[in-house]
């Protein structure tokens, strides 16, 4: 069964919610990744929270002209208005008071978030407030999905993301350094704004799929995977759109396959399951990379402790030193240097004069910054100016046996 969702055979429904779901992930994930880079995440929190008043009293207008309240675009439109609305109040309290920004978030979240937990009791209260599903906006409720809903969510994912990608330069040079971005002649504020905009519209279209809740998860943790994999921005834009979209899209197919369990959760548990294999494989961030680079590390400084011994006549104990350097044949089984052991242990001890030379030349300053008890002296002097410091050295000593 799960082979059949993941191919869209699973039935209307299911196809809906995973092409919705997908799309979603997708421009969640691109629009997350400039918030990321400015370091503004939890923004996400306080607008997603912003919007379940403007769910409740978009539902109480419709009912109060007649409607049956449950028309998504209204629906999605009074989000999108009670949204902006936390937006501006949070804009206007770190710009004109002296809150921080954490402290206008949290003030914001709170009291939006109550007042609209406040309306949404009042809704139950009503004729038709029981019938109404308001709470599925709070983890998203995918059951009965319509055509027209999938249309919305889609076109709305869709123009978000073509707008991200319309104003991507300005936010990522903002992004990560908004003093150059203003001497640049940027509008900073606006630029702020228009990102934060972005991530309100994002909030509003995943209500239906995810919540808005755990809409703040779709923006923050595919950008977060995606960093582990690259430095370069453009490299992480794309591959957290790509995250976000794997996560919607597997997620909606193993909430298909499993109908009582719901789907915005299961998409983030996916996209926390890429965040883990992201953090534990990534070649170059992940703790498996930073593992082996350890015990290469280690290794090495084993190795030329063991050389070094061995080229001022001292015994090997430490088990350690002497199985890798028996293990690269550079002694025996019995403690006796090889050939290769004297060479490579001659080599180490004149490094380590040179080193010394080096370090107490100031004319050689900025190379002796760089020494780390490891480097290869070839890697930062010339030829010629190591065979200037083996003239100061005299010849070198032979290894004892």
């Amino acid at each position: 069964m799960l082979w059949d969702a993941l191919t869209l055979q699973l039935g209307y429904n299911a196809t809906l919610v995973a092409i919705g779901a997908s799309l979603l992930g997708v421009s969640a994930g691109v629009t997350g990744t400039f918030l990321f880079l400015r370091k503004r995440a939890l923004v996400s929190d306080a607008i997603s929270h912003a919007t379940l008043p403007g769910v409740c009293l978009a539902f109480m207008v419709m009912v109060l002209l007649g409607g049956d309240g449950r028309n998504l675009l209204a629906l999605l439109a009074g989000s999108a208005l009670s949204a902006w609305v936390g937006l501006l109040c949070l804009n206007w309290l770190t710009r004109h008071t002296r809150l921080a920004e954490d402290a206008a978030i949290g003030a914001v979240l709170s009291v939006f978030f109550g007042f609209g937990i406040v309306l949404l009791t009042i809704i139950q209260t009503m004729g038709m407030g029981r019938q109404a599903g308001l709470e599925g906006f709070l983890l998203g409720s995918t059951a009965g999905m319509l055509w027209a809903d999938a249309v919305i969510i889609a076109l709305g994912g869709a123009a978000t993301l073509a707008l991200v990608m319309l104003i991507r330069r300005p936010m990522t040079i903002v992004a990560f350094d908004p003093d150059y971005a203003a001497a640049q002649g940027m509008a900073v504020h606006r630029i702020d704004l228009a990102m934060m905009g972005l991530v309100m519209a994002v909030t509003v279209v995943g209500l239906k799929i995810v919540g808005l809740i755990l809409i703040v998860a779709m923006l923050i943790i595919p950008p977060v995977t995606a960093r582990f994999w690259s430095e370069r921005a453009e490299h992480v834009v794309l591959l957290s759109g790509l995250a976000g979209g794997v996560s919607g899209y597997v997620g909606a197919a193993l909430s298909a396959v499993a109908p009582n369990l719901p789907t915005g959760p299961i998409i983030v548990l996916v996209a926390f399951g890429l965040f883990l294999l992201s953090i534990l494989f990534a070649p170059v961030r992940g703790v498996l990379a930073a593992l082996l680079r350890h015990f290469r590390f280690q290794r090495r400084v084993h190795i030329r402790q063991g050389l070094l011994a061995m080229a001022q006549g001292q015994k090997i104990y430490e088990p350690l030193t002497r199985r890798l350097l028996q293990r690269a044949g550079l002694i025996r089984a019995d403690g006796v240097a090889t050939e290769a052991g004297k060479a490579r242990a001659s080599k180490a001890l004149r490094d380590e004069k040179r080193w010394e030379i080096v370090r107490a030349d100031q004319a050689h300053e900025a190379v002796a910054a760089l020494y780390n008890g490891l480097r290869d002296i070839e890697t930062v002097l010339t030829a010629d100016q190591i065979a200037e410091i083996d003239r100061r050295i005299g010849a070198p000593k032979e290894v004892p046996a």
